[in-house]
């Protein structure tokens, strides 16, 4: 009886340890954050990338990232492809506000915590918010600024936009010459502005060159050229200087891109607004993980990061030359 007894002591024992053994095994296991990119051949989205990656590591998670290559197709399969490899995560950059909903809904169905950064996503897609900066409110800033700097002077625009039918470049300028009205309103009780043409940069320095070089030839009083990113300034500050024109202030409705902050310090750029890639990714894994932690969440469908107008007088708060972006 006595033997019996022990036998049972070191059964439940031996029991007990492997319940115990298996529960910190669970309670150790790294949570896998999928992150997919629908490009990584700009630094923007590199930073991102990046940043995200770093973030999931620090917080004990196991990263998992697929480059979309710009093909809308290849990240529908990502998508399906993380969902497979056990994710608990999802911080998707979509390449298509339609074209991904699918996949987003997919994921979610199968107990995906899915958050969005940067682009949009139709809001038919189940995602617990999208994580971006604000291109109204950061363009809003960046008017403010331009009024405040050239007074009652008439503006004349030089605009430089993505590509057409890009929601993200129509909020962005309709921010900057929305702060331009309002702040002009405000100051002298009219509005004293004009596009007097736009180029499509299609988001690149190179696009932006060849667009202000088209916008030179066509316009001999631009005073102002207003850009939907810094990428496509810097482009047309070089066309600006082969033609020599004189006079012209450089504002960007977006990003706060390293090359345009060490322009601004030695007062060669007038300002940008603040689209930090990595605040805006750390933002969205840490979304993401507590929602995977069950940690409950009241979140808004779109979460915005602080917007500010970067200039002379603050830029040393934000220029880190040794950034990937």
């Amino acid at each position: 009886m006595a033997r019996q007894t022990w036998k049972s002591v070191i059964t439940f024992t031996l029991v007990a340890a492997s319940v115990v053994a298996s529960g910190a095994a669970f309670a150790q296991e790294k949570i896998k954050v999928g992150i997919s990119m629908k490009v990584l051949n700009a630094p923007y989205f590199s930073a991102a990338m990046e940043s995200a990656k770093q973030r999931v590591i620090e917080l004990g998670g196991e990263p998992i990232v697929a480059d979309a290559q710009g093909k809308m197709q290849k990240q529908i399969s990502d998508v399906e492809d993380l969902v497979t490899r056990g994710i608990k995560v999802l911080v998707i950059d979509p390449a298509d506000p339609e074209g991904l909903v699918a996949s987003v809904n997919a994921a979610t169905a199968a107990g995906v915590k899915v958050v969005v950064m940067d682009a949009s996503l139709d809001q038919k897609a189940k995602y617990l918010t999208l994580v971006q900066s604000s291109n109204r409110d950061n363009g809003a800033l960046v008017g403010q600024w331009l009024v405040d700097q050239m007074g009652d002077k008439p503006l004349k625009i030089a605009l430089i936009s993505g590509d057409k039918g890009n929601p993200v470049g129509k909020e962005r300028r309709d921010g900057v010459l929305e702060g331009i009205m309002e702040t002009q309103l405000a100051k002298t009780g009219k509005i004293n502005v004009q596009v007097v043409g736009q180029g499509w940069g299609g988001w690149t320095d190179e696009g932006g060159l060849k667009a202000m070089e088209d916008l030179l030839v066509a316009n001999k009083d631009i005073n102002v050229v207003l850009g939907e990113n810094d990428s496509m300034v810097l482009g047309a500050r070089r066309a600006i200087e082969s033609a020599n024109r004189q006079g012209i202030t450089l504002i960007a409705a977006a990003d706060g891109q390293k090359e345009a902050l060490a322009l601004i310090k030695d007062g060669k750029y007038g300002a940008t607004a603040l689209n930090n890639p990595a605040l805006v990714a750390r933002t969205a894994v840490d979304i993401g993980f507590k929602a995977a932690q069950g940690q409950a969440q009241t979140l808004p469908k779109i979460t915005y990061t602080p917007p500010s107008v970067i200039n002379k007088s603050n830029v040393d708060q934000f220029y880190n030359p040794k950034a990937i972006f």
